[in-house]
């Protein structure tokens, strides 16, 4: 969705008490945080620059969702500047994803294909489950809801091409398109940090004139 339709998706704070959105969200939260060691552990296995920033992305999104839950009962203006903070949370494993690409453009080493892919295919499985379960509250509770149905959404276009990347290296033995996806990652996780940050903002507008 265009970033200029999120003021259209702030909401009353009756949507972000919702006692279903509340177990959906800690339902994901604990998703994310259970996959996240997984993941890390094979991509240090195997040298995967792609599979670490997944990772650390699966470790953001547990992050997000735990504060939504921490914030459903705070009010309009308090959600707005969490929200901003979380445009900034969204933007850490963007920074781990530079990192870790410069690490490996030093060293082209091709991780092994068969990790890799099984394991984007894990994450993946995960991550469908987590944006089918968040889609239905994407308008619900403004710039928290949206954080975590973003990340949740990006993560499987990133899965995607973790498990395309693995397939290429199986043949090709290069390290490149390790390399690629997890720059891929980078770019989508900048673009969410964006879209979160503007609907935050649109929230604090809203909350300043209902004060």
């Amino acid at each position: 969705m265009p970033a200029g339709d999120a003021s259209r998706e702030v909401t009353g704070d009756s949507d972000v008490r919702d006692p279903r959105l509340r177990r959906v969200v800690r339902r994901v939260a604990l998703l994310n945080l259970g996959y996240f060691g997984i993941e890390f552990a094979v991509a240090i296995a195997i040298g995967s620059v792609s599979l670490f920033a997944d990772s650390v992305d699966f470790l953001e999104d547990a992050s997000i969702n735990f504060l939504i839950l921490a914030a459903v009962d705070w009010t309009a203006a308090q959600r707005a500047r969490l929200g901003s903070s979380l445009a900034a949370i969204l933007l850490a494993p963007s920074v781990a994803t530079l990192w870790t690409a410069w690490q490996k453009f030093a060293a082209l080493v091709p991780p092994q294909p068969v990790p890799l892919t099984v394991t984007g295919g894990g994450a993946l499985l995960v991550n469908v489950a987590c944006a089918l379960m968040l889609a239905g509250y994407r308008r619900h509770g403004g710039s928290l809801t949206r954080a975590a149905f973003l990340s949740s959404r990006n993560d499987v276009v990133a899965n995607i091409a973790i498990i395309a990347a693995g397939l290429v290296t199986l043949y090709v033995r290069s390290g490149w398109p390790d390399l690629v996806v997890g720059l891929g990652i980078f770019l989508l996780n900048a673009n969410a940090a964006r879209e979160v940050f503007l609907a935050a903002r649109d929230e604090r507008r809203l909350a300043a004139k209902e004060e």
